[in-house]
């Protein structure tokens, strides 16, 4: 399976690119280890360095973290069983990266749980006012 379809991909490019840089973006694509517990929610993909995609990263751990991370990497990991990484086809962002982000914290790992992205979501909105 390809990590993206030819629109998310994209997308991906046009968050990256010039003053869409650095927004906080919905996510664009949920990758995932089907036999392990690692996900990425993707943001943007540096035009200047098409390898380099940006977004919250959880490798299972219990820490969550936004950065970069390799596409050829992804594309060669392989979970416990083997099972290459696959794209979440079922995934639509309902909040900017920043919710996601911030529940994730929370929660020790990156959830689309509807109350739990809704808290996150209320915390953030708190702060900033």
């Amino acid at each position: 399976m390809k990590l993206f379809t030819k629109s998310q991909y994209q997308q991906l490019l046009k968050n990256g690119t010039g003053a869409n840089r650095g927004k906080d973006h919905f996510p664009v694509v949920k990758l995932f280890t089907p036999d392990a517990q690692a996900t990425w929610l993707l943001i943007d993909i540096d035009p200047e360095d098409p390898d380099m995609a940006f977004g919250l990263c959880d490798l299972g751990m219990g820490y969550p973290e936004l950065g970069y991370v390799s596409l050829a990497e992804l594309t060669s990991l392989r979970g416990k069983l083997g099972l290459p990484i696959e794209r979440d086809m079922h995934f639509v962002a309902a909040h900017p990266l920043s919710v996601y982000t911030e529940a994730a914290r929370s929660q020790e790992g990156i959830t689309t749980n509807f109350d739990q992205l809704a808290q996150a979501a209320a915390c953030l909105k708190d702060r900033r006012s």
